[in-house]
């Protein structure tokens, strides 16, 4: 597997017909082999060498960290002549690479850019469940103080709570209801706990219903 200076169009034509089995220039995943190949291209050749072409945008769309973590040995001949064999006894294949140690680098690899995608989605805040709940809350009767009652309503702090605005609203004969919003962390706040801490308020409050619950 051995082209000429790939700045020719020989070269090129060489290059083209040899990406036309292969993927990358030396094993199953890219290498320093394919970015001195690349920076030897300089750019992207035309469309007269469409194997050229798919494996260098393919090779384009790594960024400069990933480039650097590859493995393998640059080809200093990509931009020059054919390498030429000496000595059958000292024929060293300068594409090639023994197959365990080809595994070995693709998994290092792998490896790498696993542990680089847990790093990164890590880093991203966990998102918070909440929910927006409006709360009415009865009174006995319409001697009861309903400012007085609200105020011991606010007094309840949980973990995840957050009370809102509040109104009077009439239900008849003098009377009026208490309606409250709140906001809470569903994972950190009970509703029924919640209901249950307001109807403790025993002097002041009849009853609690939920007036309306959505998700936020």
């Amino acid at each position: 597997m051995a082209f000429g200076d790939v700045k020719t169009p020989q070269g090129l034509k060489e290059l083209n017909n040899f990406l036309a089995d292969n993927s990358y220039i030396s094993g199953y995943e890219p290498s320093k082999a394919d970015l001195s190949v690349f920076e030897a291209l300089g750019k992207a050749p035309s469309g007269d060498f469409p194997h050229v072409l798919r494996w260098y945008k393919h090779i384009a769309s790594f960024d400069a960290t990933e480039k650097a973590a590859w493995g393998g040995s640059p080809l200093p001949q990509a931009a020059g002549a054919k390498p030429t064999v000496a000595d059958d006894d000292d024929d060293v294949d300068l594409f090639g690479s023994d197959d365990e140690e080809e595994d070995a680098e693709a998994a290092r690899i792998r490896e790498e850019r696993v542990a680089a995608y847990a790093a990164k989605k890590s880093k991203k805040p966990a998102l918070i469940a909440k929910s927006s709940v409006l709360l009415d809350v009865k009174p006995w009767d319409d001697e009861t103080d309903m400012k007085e009652m609200e105020k011991n309503v606010r007094t309840i702090e949980m973990d995840g709570l957050l009370w809102g605005a509040s109104k009077l609203v009439p239900v008849g004969y003098g009377i009026n209801k208490l309606q409250i919003m709140c906001v809470i962390e569903d994972d950190k706040v009970s509703i029924d706990l919640l209901t249950e801490k307001i109807q403790e308020f025993e002097d002041f409050v009849q009853s609690v219903d939920i007036a309306a619950f959505n998700k936020i």
